[in-house]
């Protein structure tokens, strides 16, 4: 498939852009593209996917903190399919989806995420997503410290009990499959912005 990258030098655009090109993906500018990749920042994601839908370019995008709303409506206006994911990590998806078979039993919750000091966003969007995903408006506990990657966390409280659902993230390589699959399924989603890995497990 014929790809732009966004954020190609940053830390996740790093390790996905050799790992792209050995699944046979190719670089090139945005007006030849068939699809479009976003690892950027929240204050850039959504000029960029703008200029994708105004091409009917499809994207992916692993940017968190943008307006899903915008972003949808746009996605919808020009018939173009986006997909995001709060966590391109296999294992953070089955972290969350065991998160709400758990909340089912044990209502009372919190959530912990740990990312590295240079991630913008405060609650991550993985923590947000579980959140949603729990009810109840679980409290989110915030943490940037150096040498982390992203880490989270979900603590059930009951009688006598505590249950942890933990998911690590020691490097960035985590997220490549997940990519990768989302770029395989693209072209088959509807119009508009679709959220979550789930979709497609």
């Amino acid at each position: 498939m014929k790809l732009v990258l966004n954020g190609r030098g940053g830390k996740v655009g790093h390790v996905l852009a050799p790992a792209l090109e050995e699944a046979g993906h190719e670089f090139v500018e945005l007006d030849d593209a068939e699809a479009m990749v976003d690892f950027t920042a929240p204050d850039a994601v959504e000029e960029n996917v703008r200029a994708a839908i105004e091409r009917g370019v499809p994207c992916v995008i692993g940017t968190t903190g943008f307006d899903y709303g915008r972003v949808d409506a746009l996605a919808r206006e020009r018939a173009v399919a986006c997909f995001h994911a709060p966590n391109f990590a296999l294992g953070a998806v089955l972290m969350m989806q065991f998160a709400r078979e758990a909340a089912a039993h044990l209502p009372r919750a919190e959530i912990i995420e740990l990312h590295n000091e240079a991630k913008q966003d405060a609650p991550s969007g993985t923590a947000r997503a579980t959140a949603e995903a729990l009810g109840g408006d679980p409290t989110i506990h915030s943490v940037r410290l150096p040498g982390l990657v992203a880490h989270q966390e979900v603590l059930f409280g009951g009688d006598g009990q505590l249950l942890t659902i933990r998911h690590d993230t020691f490097s960035r390589e985590a997220f490549v499959p997940g990519v990768l699959l989302s770029l395989e399924r693209l072209p088959g989603l509807p119009p508009g912005l679709t959220v979550g890995l789930d979709a497609f497990l």
